[in-house]
């Protein structure tokens, strides 16, 4: 008996089952290529697609790193970063082609894209704008010298002069020819001791035994100048310096030419001196205005209006770099702004203040015999001059002492017979010179004895550095007019005077003694100021306030010059002027020295020639 196979044959399956096993393989076939492709889906859907920081970052415009990714492992324990290659989408169908849109549809877009890209820039810009710091302004290049002020620890803080290195021409080279300084005197002997020229002797006891020179009265220029290079605080770094000084002998430069020299030959120096400057850094910091020089002679002696041969003097004082510099001189100009005046130097140079000492308290102990006293020589050629009747009453008083000089007395120019009369008097009378004022004021009160003066341009609108503004603490002022008319005896004025009042006065001038006189330029006063000093100390407030004026915007925009003397009166912290009583002695048409084409001119040429004589 045939036993039974227990499987099937393929052959029998196919025979009874009529296909049924075909169908179960495609089943399972269909099956797993179901799974393959939901696996695909899923993998799509779930993982490559399923990406929010990236689509919100493209929604928002913020541009994602998308190189890496973090992953986290199956168990949590860690995170590590692995590269993130791009998915391949081979399944999405490509992206469709663009469509073409007309003309006026693409501008409109551009337009509405630019002015969109414009508006964000403009944001962009405004928030820079925001969040950039202040600007802060540009330093003043004369800012670091004002800061040396601040520092109490400076001594010479806030007090720092730079000295121009000047060529020789403007300064030593006219000492060497000083022959050549004067046409009728050898200034050479004034030249010796640094400017003070030769001792004096004491025979007559009127002097102390030292610091007493024969002193020509333009001499300033190179007394300044030696004392400056004695000056504690000078320095090599303009950038800290609150002045700067310019070493030219302006005074001794135009002496040489004022007679038989044309104007070219007369303007040369100061032309020269001018463009040297200019070329400098240090004129570009304030265009010139820290500017300083010293000239011993008058302002109209540098103020030649025109380019005619017959007018007087230079044309250094209108030349435009200059107008901005400030130039010492022995008598300045009512109506200009850039000169000012400092003392005539004296006969007494102290070396130190134990000198200055003696001689106050000297001065303190004198009789004074005479009430009032003149020297002085008339001026017949001028009749606007007081002289004559100032004569004419002396010689009729019993209580003045007069010393005539008209008649080629030489003892109007000895030193030892001017002091010696000054000091045996109470009042000195001081009339106008040739030109506004005289030296003869300052050795009166070097003597202790009282100036009587009689236009305000004798001292009070010249000498306001060093001089009190109240001119009645030390002086006496009698209008010219009161003595023209002969409504005025001077004698009686005086002796109006109580005698309380004339102790306090003569206090004061004694007083002011320091302040007026030139110490010896081989030294230094201790503890008082000359008049070296107190030029120096003025200057440097002027600069120093016209510095932080212009950083504070305030500089004066309606400064008038013509009334520069009301301006050098008032008072600090005072900017406006107005009327003054002594409007009628600086009117207009200037008759007394007001410019340099008319009376002025014979005004400093008449001064010049009359001052020289006694040198000659």
């Amino acid at each position: 008996m045939r036993r039974r196979s227990v499987l099937p044959s393929h052959h029998d399956d196919m025979e009874k089952g009529g296909g049924k096993p075909a169908s179960s393989r495609l089943c399972f076939l269909a099956t797993l290529c179901a799974m393959f492709w939901v696996l695909i889906f899923y993998f799509h859907f779930a993982v490559v697609s399923n990406e929010p920081a990236v689509s919100a970052a493209q929604a928002t415009g913020v541009r994602i790193d998308r190189s890496r990714i973090h992953i986290p492992e199956l168990d949590g324990a860690s995170r590590v970063d692995v590269p993130l290659a791009p998915p391949a989408r081979a399944s999405e169908p490509p992206p469709p082609p663009p469509v073409a849109r007309p003309k006026e549809t693409e501008t409109e877009t551009e337009t509405e894209t630019e002015t969109e890209a414009e508006a964000e820039e403009e944001h962009a810009a405004q928030v820079r704008r925001e969040e950039a710091p202040p600007k802060v302004a540009a330093p003043y290049p004369f800012e670091r010298a004002l800061k040396t002020a601040e520092n109490k620890s400076d001594p010479c803080g806030g007090r720092y002069i730079y000295v121009h290195d000047l060529p020789p021409r403007f300064n030593e080279d006219m000492l060497r020819d000083c022959e050549k300084l004067s046409v009728w005197t050898n200034m050479c002997r004034f030249m010796s001791n640094d400017g003070l020229g030769p001792p004096l002797g004491n025979e007559e006891g009127v002097f102390s035994n030292t610091g007493w020179y024969g002193t020509n009265q333009f001499s300033v220029d190179v007394i300044f100048g030696n004392r400056m290079k004695q000056y504690e605080c000078l320095t090599k770094d303009s950038s800290i310096a609150a002045a700067v000084f310019v070493p030219f002998y302006a005074g001794f430069d135009v002496a040489r030419y004022l007679w038989g020299y044309n104007t070219t030959t007369r303007d040369a120096a100061s032309l020269d001196l001018v463009e040297w400057l200019m070329k400098k850094p240090e004129w570009s910091v304030m265009g010139g205005r820290d500017h300083f020089l010293v000239a011993g002679r008058i302002t109209w002696d540098f103020r030649r209006l025109t380019d005619e041969e017959s007018d007087w003097g230079s044309k250094l004082l209108f030349l435009p770099a200059a107008k901005n510099m400030s130039m010492l001189v022995v008598e300045s100009s009512p109506w200009n702004s850039n000169d000012f005046g400092i003392p005539y130097p004296t006969y007494f140079h102290p070396a130190k203040d134990a000198d200055v000492f003696l001689w106050q308290d000297r001065m303190r102990s004198l009789e004074r015999p005479w009430l009032f006293s003149f020297a002085g020589a008339p001026r017949p050629g001028d009749p606007m001059s007081i002289r004559g009747q100032l004569i004419d009453q002396c010689r009729s008083s019993s209580v003045c002492k007069l010393l005539e000089c008209d008649l080629g007395e030489s003892k109007c120019h000895s030193p030892s017979t001017i002091m010696k009369m000054f000091q045996s008097s109470l009042f000195c009378l001081q009339p106008q010179g040739d030109s506004y004022t005289r030296r003869s004021a300052f050795d009166s009160m070097l003597a202790g004895c009282i100036p009587v003066f009689f236009h305000p341009g004798s001292a009070y609108v010249q000498y306001t550095w060093h001089l009190p503004k109240n001119y009645t603490r030390y002086s006496v002022f009698i209008p010219e007019d009161d003595v023209r008319s002969r409504n005025a005896s001077i004698e009686e004025r005086l002796k109006s005077i109580h005698p309380d009042v004339i102790k306090q006065m003569r206090e004061e001038v004694i007083n002011l003694i320091p302040k007026v006189i030139y110490a010896d330029p081989r030294s230094k006063l201790e503890t008082l100021k000359d008049a070296f000093d107190v030029s120096v100390e003025a200057i440097i407030n002027k600069v120093t306030k016209l510095r932080r004026d212009i950083i504070a915007g305030q500089e004066d925009k309606d400064f008038i010059e013509e009334n520069s003397w009301k301006y050098s009166l008032l008072e600090d912290g005072q900017r406006t002027i107005g009327p003054h009583e002594w409007d009628p002695f600086f009117s207009k048409p200037k008759d007394k020295g007001g410019d340099s084409s008319g009376s002025s001119a014979e005004s400093a040429k008449n001064s010049w020639k009359s001052e020289q004589r006694g040198h000659s």
